[in-house]
């Protein structure tokens, strides 16, 4: 329960902090006293009943009305309170999501945060439902429940007074002795509620497990579908429709079965619940039913009590009406809890790889190593000197560390040690085997990363370069373009790519491997006409790529490694 509350402080505490919080805070401020503004209004409802009950308990028909249109005046003004105390709230609401939205996507991004949870094998599941849905629920669910807190307390306060009042003394006989309870009805109200309080939590605390297993199977429900769609084509190969099923059922059948358990739970706490509720609407009046009908209260005094112990009872009843609200709550903020500390935990990993950026002219890599995060080397002790247009191709059995090393080389692979030194001012491009393409345009495709900001005859001329001459007029289309683009295709374009950024070095992973080899030839060649004094290193297997390149890495996997020339039959 402890680490619970401080798990929540630390999500809280963030945007009242901030570059915002004056705004926030005054914001919350008037949105709190727009509910203390309420509040007060029930206060004079609550009076308006002995007026008013009073009146036509006596037959005072010359109160009736004037007190029909105070009754309206006042509730007239409540709704208004109410409706823009909601609105503003509301208001709050968003800034404090956007505010948190821009602060998880800037440390998901920051660093390669988002790689690096999938390269740790992290436990964070769906890290785009934490973000898109967690942060959401998590600021209404608070807001909602501290502003309803601050709400109850003030009609606690005012009405217990009230009720005080109204309740006046019970005697109570012992014997030849009698001694009075003041404010009978207040105490009763407060001993019903805080038994009633311990019997929720018994009662319901099973909900905060069951919420947290639901979002988590809800969300790999919708993951697996996604992973279908994005790879349809090949689930379509494999004709794989059987299984994929079988894995749907599978994982809709945890949602049911979990959700079954939650509705029981439900059941059972709703039973509670209302019972609780039905029985505090008759208690005020046996309790107060003595008072009356000996005369010492009116029928409007009478309805005042009952309003007022209503009042008290509500606002004690808090956290009985509102468990299943802080249920979610302690569900969202263990899960949003949890991915800030997996968050944390691989931003912390630092590389030990120094990187550094010399004069012009070559590329360097000094006593190198390239390890698995389970300590495995990969590489070790490799240093190269590399010479501006050096094309040097990568090779060596699957799973050696090829694409491992070009990863090391681009900056997002924390494990392991040694110099990279690169020309300063030199613009690097990594081309990995598959493509990213973003939704969007295909201009936009095309020049990712970068801004689509080129002029159109050099988008045409470089399309057409490529062979991909068909696609000049739909530039501007958007669409899927990873869906519609074959994988040869999307290769071709992020050669393109290197065209438009023209970089001084360029690593390829395997970039060329859904094109054939007369098709990868010519590409290769196009950079040679078009990039003569750029440096290439290829990661690849085909060996029709020793004939576009110089030299030859060739790793074992077990940390060793061989340097050699290539010579050209």
């Amino acid at each position: 329960m402890k680490n619970g509350f401080r798990a929540l402080w630390v999500l809280f505490k963030g945007y009242w902090n901030s570059e915002e919080k004056w705004r926030a805070r005054g914001l919350l401020a008037f949105v709190i006293g727009l509910n203390f503004a309420a509040v007060y209004l029930l206060v004079r409802i609550n009076s308006w009943y002995n007026e008013f009950y009073n009146a036509l308990q006596g037959y005072e028909e010359e109160l009736f009305w004037p007190l029909v249109g105070e009754f309206t005046g006042l509730a007239f003004l409540y709704i208004l309170i109410a409706v823009y105390a909601i609105y503003l709230r509301q208001m709050l609401q968003l800034k404090w999501r956007t505010w948190m939205t821009d602060q998880y996507l800037a440390r998901w991004m920051k660093g390669q945060v988002y790689y690096r949870l999938q390269v740790l094998r992290s436990d964070t599941d769906n890290p785009d439902q934490r973000i898109s849905e967690d942060i959401n629920q998590f600021v209404s669910l608070t807001l909602q429940l501290l502003i309803g807190f601050l709400k109850q307390l003030t009609t606690l306060a005012a009405f217990s007074v009230v009720l005080w009042n109204l309740s006046g003394a019970f005697t109570v006989p012992l014997g030849s002795y009698s001694f009075e309870i003041y404010g009978y009805m207040f105490w009763f109200s407060l001993l019903y509620s805080a038994i009633g309080t311990v019997l929720v939590h018994l009662v319901g605390r099973k909900l905060i497990g069951l919420n947290f297993d639901q979002q988590k199977y809800e969300a790999d429900f919708r993951f697996n579908m996604m992973r279908v769609r994005e790879n349809s084509e090949s689930v379509a190969f494999y004709g794989g429709e059987l299984p994929e099923t079988a894995g749907f059922k599978e994982r809709f059948a945890k949602v049911i079965s979990n959700y079954w358990q939650l509705m029981k739970q439900t059941k059972i706490l709703n039973f509670y619940v209302n019972g609780y509720a039905q029985l505090a609407i008759i208690v005020p009046l046996v309790l107060a039913s003595p008072q009356y009908f000996s005369g010492g209260m009116a029928l409007g005094g009478l309805m005042q009590t009952v309003s007022a112990f209503g009042r008290v009872q509500d606002a004690l009843s808090y956290f009985v009406e509102s468990y299943d609200v802080i249920a979610q709550l302690a569900a969202v903020v263990h899960r949003l809890s949890g991915f800030t500390g997996h968050m944390e935990d691989v931003a912390g990993i630092e590389g030990k790889v120094e990187r550094s950026a010399a004069g012009k002219g070559s590329m360097g890599l000094q006593n190198l190593e390239v390890d698995l995060p389970d300590g495995r080397v990969l590489l070790d002790g490799c240093t190269l000197e590399l010479a501006q247009g050096t094309r040097l191709l990568i090779m060596g059995a699957s799973g050696c560390g090829k694409s491992t090393l070009l990863r090391m080389l681009a900056g997002i692979w924390p494990f392991g040690k040694g110099r990279v030194t690169i020309p300063q001012g030199d613009k690097v491009l990594f081309l990995p085997q598959k493509p990213y393409l973003p939704l969007g345009s295909l201009r936009r495709a095309l020049y990712y990363p970068l801004s689509a900001s080129g002029s159109e005859e050099q988008m045409e001329e470089v399309l057409r370069k490529v062979g991909l001459s068909h696609f000049i007029e739909k530039l501007d289309d958007i669409d899927d373009w990873s869906r519609i683009l074959s994988l040869g295709e999307q290769q071709r374009l992020a050669f393109a790519r290197v065209l438009l950024v023209k970089p001084q070095w360029l690593f390829l992973d395997e970039a060329t491997s859904a094109l054939d080899e007369p098709r990868e030839q010519e590409m290769y060649e196009l950079l040679g006409r078009e990039l003569p004094h750029t440096g290439i290193i290829s990661v690849g297997h085909r060996s029709t790529l020793l004939a576009q390149h110089g030299q030859e890495l060739r790793l074992d996997g077990d940390g060793g490694w061989k340097i050699q020339p290539i010579l050209q039959g």
